[in-house]
């Protein structure tokens, strides 16, 4: 079994849901019976493999994990709206938000045009 995990952690990789759903449904002995935990399992697969093209993202540059996400929620919400004192309104926020994120992405005279437009 061991052996055929790394295997199955490339099909993931390569983005090959269907194998990975295929042998999935293997996994049941009966076929005749309902295996709830697995068929949930693989409903799951087959419902988000148009999202699961890892090897494709991975081809153009594109982060695949959240953790890059995770730290920049971190740093431009946690450090900049969540300091000692600072109370928000929901409005107020989301515009800071936006603010923060052209700033640090180099598009805040976009930014700016986006926002005498309206």
């Amino acid at each position: 079994m061991k052996e055929q995990e790394p295997i199955r952690v490339k099909w993931f990789e390569d983005g090959n849901i269907g194998k990975i759903v295929k042998t999935a449904r293997q996994l049941c002995p009966d076929p005749k019976q309902t295996c709830k935990d697995i068929e949930k399992e693989i409903g799951y697969f087959e419902e988000n493999a148009g999202r699961m093209k890892y090897s494709e993202y991975k081809e153009k540059g594109l982060f695949v994990g959240s953790g890059v996400i995770e730290a920049g929620c971190k740093t431009i919400v946690g450090k900049h709206l969540k300091q000692s004192g600072m109370r928000w309104s929901v409005r107020g926020a989301d515009a800071i938000i936006a603010l923060r994120c052209r700033i640090l992405s180099g598009r805040f005279d976009e930014y700016w045009e986006h926002r005498t437009a309206v």
